[in-house]
């Protein structure tokens, strides 16, 4: 049992990932405002960036950023390259494009709840469905 214990507290940092996925997700199905659901997928989505950028890091490694290529007799050009060393960084790209995307869906959906507002005088989802009958 202190294996199992062990391994939940080393690996503590997806736990939180879930705990906020799931806080996430439960605010975007139960919720009837719109501003809390769209607050959810931003947790949501949050949750999945630091996922990612956690499963992108490794103990001990530096950035791809070759050092002393200026012909020391190892391989073409004097490169001494060893990929367990570098940190492979298209996870952290991908999640820099994914915040961007992030903010703006929630900036297009937060005028698109305006706009709401101002039609309906209301954000509460049952409310907008029984106008909308």
């Amino acid at each position: 049992m202190p294996e199992i214990l062990q391994m939940i507290v080393e690996k503590y940092n997806y736990w939180l990932y879930i705990v906020l996925m799931m806080i996430g997700l439960y605010a975007m199905i139960s919720k009837n405002n719109l501003i809390k659901k769209l607050v959810g997928m931003n947790i949501f989505q949050t949750s999945i960036i630091l996922f990612y950028v956690s499963i992108g890091y490794k103990i001990n490694a530096t950035i791809p950023i070759i050092k002393n290529g200026h012909g020391d007799g190892h391989g073409a050009h004097g490169l001494v390259i060893h990929t367990a060393d570098y940190i492979n960084p298209l996870p952290h790209v991908l999640m820099l494009t994914a915040i961007v995307v992030s903010v703006a869906t929630f900036g297009v959906a937060l005028a698109l709840a305006v706009k709401i507002y101002q039609r309906y005088q209301t954000l509460e989802e049952d409310e907008i469905r029984m106008r909308l009958t």
